[in-house]
């Protein structure tokens, strides 16, 4: 894969996160189909110059900001994802479980139908 698909994968699957949810880097690059790419992803945000992106909806795995806390960014992080209804403490957000055959379809929308 090039890296303008891969970029652009990884861009359509960060919009594809719903308002009020967070994910990942490393589900955020499964979910574009480059597991195992969680920093290629944190690369790609760290260009990002569309301010219509919701990157502040990509999170360490273990829910923590990846900024340097206390930062501009971090600081802006925290106050978008709280304006969305995350609960942010100490900048660090709970994620949610995620069983191990189930992907970033099933966290963010729920189970699928006949479930």
């Amino acid at each position: 894969m090039d890296a303008d698909t891969a970029r652009e994968r990884i861009l359509a699957a960060v919009r594809a996160i719903p308002r009020g949810r967070v994910a990942g880097y490393g589900e955020v690059a499964r979910r574009a189909g480059l597991p195992g790419r969680a920093r290629l992803v944190a690369r790609i945000l760290s260009s990002n110059d569309d301010p219509a992106l919701p990157w502040h909806r990509v999170l360490r795995s273990d829910g923590r900001i990846a900024m340097p806390a206390g930062s501009a960014g971090w600081r802006e992080q925290g106050r978008r994802l709280r304006a969305e209804g995350v609960e942010v403490s100490a900048g660090r957000v709970r994620m949610p479980a995620q069983a191990p055959d189930e992907g970033l379809d099933a966290l963010l929308w729920g189970p699928g139908p006949g479930a």
